[in-house]
């Protein structure tokens, strides 16, 4: 779903809003940020590498994340964490694309373009601050990310998970096309001809003639595709 503009979002420490740019720069020296981490290096245990990620639908301002991954976590926990908050409608493949070498859960008898591999491999193997990384999700209707390493840091992790959000856009629904009062559903049909025509509150949408075909819109860069319907939340 195109947005003209960039969608401002807010830091999860100290609850800034600014743009994704803002708060890629705002996370390096964010005090209730520095504060966690210091609380997290004081524990007990050995440190290690930490990336900071951010995430974004590759042709839309709308959906972005700022992530922190645990190095000796996987391509498969970011994939889930992906599909959790964004993606996952009907348990389609997926990949990440990293030179020549595609990560994805099923493997070609050799005859394709480039080398495929498992997705259980830790980050710290691949990673690297100025990295970016194209991500798809199905490969029929095709959600489409890029990942960028921004940073990397030396410490123990905040919390028990193997990814933290550290901020992520903020949501304001589209307008509806008749009544140009926020959107709460998307024709899935109408939508691949004309965008901005499909958005309708609940009360319209009552009156469209593809009702069954209308869905959710949510947070997330799959809004209207394939069977998604969300919940758009972080999965933890």
């Amino acid at each position: 779903m195109a947005n003209h503009k960039q969608a401002r979002g807010a830091c999860v420490y100290c609850g800034k809003e600014m743009t994704r740019g803002g708060l890629a720069r705002h996370l390096r020296t964010c005090p209730e940020r520095q504060q966690a981490l210091a609380v997290a290096d004081a524990r007990r245990g050995k440190d290690q590498t930490l990336y900071h990620l951010q995430v974004q639908d590759a042709w839309s301002s709308n959906y972005w994340l700022h992530l922190e991954m645990r190095g000796n976590a996987t391509l498969d926990d970011l994939d889930d964490y992906l599909r959790a908050i964004w993606l996952e409608c009907c348990g389609h493949l997926s990949a990440f694309e990293i030179g020549d070498t595609h990560y994805t859960q099923v493997f070609n008898d050799g005859m394709g373009f480039g080398r495929e591999r498992s997705m259980n491999v830790r980050v710290h193997r691949l990673f690297s601050p100025g990295m970016e990384i194209p991500y798809e999700y199905d490969f029929g209707t095709t959600s489409e990310l890029l990942i960028k390493v921004v940073d990397q840091r030396q410490g123990k992790p905040t919390t028990e998970n193997p990814i933290v959000l550290m901020a992520r856009n903020a949501f304001e629904p589209p307008p509806c096309a008749v009544c140009g009062q926020p959107a709460d559903l998307v024709c899935a049909e109408c939508v691949w001809e004309d965008e901005g025509g499909a958005m309708f509150c609940a009360v319209h949408a009552e009156e469209h003639e593809h009702e069954d075909m209308l869905m959710p819109i949510v947070n997330s860069p799959r809004t209207g595709m394939c069977g998604y319907t969300g919940p758009a939340e972080p999965p933890y």
